[in-house]
């Protein structure tokens, strides 16, 4: 089953993704696809109605409960909102907001004790892939995280292909997903430029377990697609 996510960073408003929701609710229910879909709107259009064929996830929350952590959200909030997926350490977190391995691993520990699904995010510089050390610094990604938790999904996400419109070949894609099985990862999902044009080969790769859509999931059409795509890998 693929596993197929959409990104909306900071787009969309709590009006545009109740619309958005709701087609794409209309749209799996009629097609009874077998995807496993997920969908990560901006924080303040997490709290609407309840999709039953799709889930909703955070794009970041603090390790807490709740507390004074001005600008955060915790396990409390999420869990009034009914919230069971989060995302941690999208590149776009660390390279903007300087969130560390050791932060990724903290906010890991303390949601995966709690039950959460989780999208770690991993990927590396074009620095440190034109000097041959991918593995070596995915290593040092996934360093303290428990592969074994059978919530976790990986997303890996070369940081040089989001956002770019240049998306890693799919020599490169599949070589750096046999690293992250080698790793321990169970399931990773690929992320950096997917669209409609290239995804059903992208997931159509040996160790590709589906897709973490960030622009070409904003308009709903282009995100069916996408899903389309999967169902016929």
């Amino acid at each position: 089953m693929m596993i197929i996510a959409g990104n909306f960073k900071t787009n969309h408003t709590r009006s545009s993704t109740l619309s958005y929701a709701k087609g794409l609710n209309q749209f799996l229910r009629d097609r009874q696809f077998g995807a496993e879909v997920y969908l990560f709107p901006p924080m303040s259009a997490l709290a609407y109605d309840d999709f039953s064929h799709f889930s909703i996830g955070a794009q970041n929350a603090y390790p807490v409960c709740g507390g004074a952590y001005t600008g955060e959200i915790g396990l409390d909030q999420l869990n009034e909102l009914q919230i069971k997926t989060l995302m941690i350490g999208h590149s776009e977190r660390r390279v903007l907001l300087g969130e560390s391995d050791q932060i990724c691993q903290r906010k890991f520990e303390f949601f995966a004790h709690h039950g959460m699904n989780i999208f770690l995010c991993v990927g590396e510089s074009l620095e440190v892939r034109q000097a041959q050390k991918v593995r070596e610094f995915l290593a040092l990604q996934l360093s303290g995280i428990d592969l074994s938790y059978a919530r976790l999904i990986v997303a890996y996400e070369p940081i040089w292909a989001i956002g770019t419109g240049v998306s890693a070949s799919l020599i490169e894609i599949q070589e750096t997903h046999a690293i992250l099985k080698d790793l321990g990862c169970s399931r990773v999902v690929y992320g950096g430029s997917v669209n409609p044009q290239n995804a059903r080969e992208i997931m159509s790769l040996d160790g590709v377990d589906g897709v973490l859509v960030g622009g070409a999931s904003l308009r709903l059409e282009s995100f069916c697609e996408i899903i389309e795509n999967g169902e016929m890998k």
